[in-house]
């Protein structure tokens, strides 16, 4: 089993909702000894009045507003990161944002985990959630266009058939598939 000097001090865990992200997040954190869940929907939930929530239809406010939130979110995995902390940020960061992400990065040791369950799995998972994450769009939606647009960067997990405690160890154990290294 790799060690917490194996991981890249930052670990970026995405994917469509419901795919996984919080718990396996937390999960790895925990599996760490000195490791901090970035939960990036925090930044958009600290937005009081004037929050524009990302909608099909991309509203510009909405976009930069969730610019800004990875902006954050990068920002302070580095300073956790320089603190001498394992970073295991997580969001959902899909498109061409998530090259966008990995550039906010750079200069780090970082990685990407890229949680891609079946379209179906996820459905299963978020009819047994209960928060829902679905209205506008569909997880056969969101899967297709993050397999379409977000470029293949990091490890790409199929977590359909895992447990959560499987998905860690999946992660551990092909840690150099993470890791990222810009030009």
């Amino acid at each position: 089993m790799p060690t917490e000097a194996e991981l890249p001090k930052i670990v970026v865990v995405t994917g469509i909702m419901a795919a996984g992200k919080s718990t396996v997040a937390q999960a790895l954190a925990e599996r760490l000894p000195r490791a901090v869940h970035l939960r990036g929907d925090v930044f958009r939930r600290m937005i009081v009045s004037g929050r524009v929530e990302v909608t099909p239809d991309l509203p510009d406010e909405a976009m930069r507003q969730l610019g800004l939130r990875y902006e954050l979110a990068a920002a302070v995995a580095g300073r956790y990161a320089e603190a001498g902390f394992t970073v295991i940020w997580q969001d959902v960061i899909l498109g061409p944002a998530l090259a966008r992400a990995a550039e906010s990065l750079r200069g780090r040791s970082f990685g990407i985990v890229v949680l891609c369950p079946s379209p179906d799995a996820v459905a299963e998972r978020e009819a047994g959630r209960p928060k829902t994450g679905y209205g506008a769009w569909t997880p056969a939606d969101l899967d297709r266009g993050m397999r379409a647009d977000t470029p293949r960067l990091g490890l790409w997990l199929d977590s359909s058939g895992m447990t959560v405690g499987e998905t860690v160890d999946a992660i551990l154990a092909r840690s150099a598939e993470t890791r990222v290294e810009l030009p």
